[in-house]
């Protein structure tokens, strides 16, 4: 770990009121997303009024988080002084089930043996700040 890195901490997420539910699901390990109840459509990320539709009959429903890569990219510096330790970083989008996608870093893998399709799970980061990050890990580990 280098010096800034240790004396920089790193940005973490502000729950809101809208949000509040999605994290509360991560600290107990499930994955929760809003579903449209006007329109059938999935939301992410957490909103007062739907993407598809401008309603504001959202409600939120566990899926799976199983997800697969949709793309990625390799940062071998840091993107930010905060993260000097955690470089290479592998920053991805992956995509549930239902269609949505999650920004999100990719663990336990070598950026040379990431490939976009490939099969991940969920592993979620216990903050000792009490918020769970969601990240992801080749699904055959």
């Amino acid at each position: 770990m280098t010096e800034s890195s240790a004396t920089i901490p790193k940005p973490r997420p502000v729950p809101t009121p809208v949000t509040q539910p999605f994290w509360d699901a991560l600290r107990d390990e499930r994955v929760v997303v809003q579903h449209c109840d006007a329109c059938g459509g999935w939301v992410h990320y957490p909103r007062s009024r739907c993407s598809h539709c401008l309603s504001d009959q959202l409600s939120f429903r566990e899926v799976d988080a199983a997800a697969t890569v949709y793309t990625y990219t390799v940062a071998r510096q840091a993107t930010a002084p905060p993260f000097a330790d955690e470089v290479p970083q592998i920053i991805a989008i992956v995509e549930l089930l239902p269609g949505v996608r999650f920004t999100t870093t990719l663990v336990e893998v070598a950026p040379e043996d990431v490939r976009v399709g490939m099969a991940v799970s969920p592993v979620f980061d216990h903050g000792e700040d009490g918020t769970t990050l969601l990240r992801y890990r080749p699904a055959s580990r």
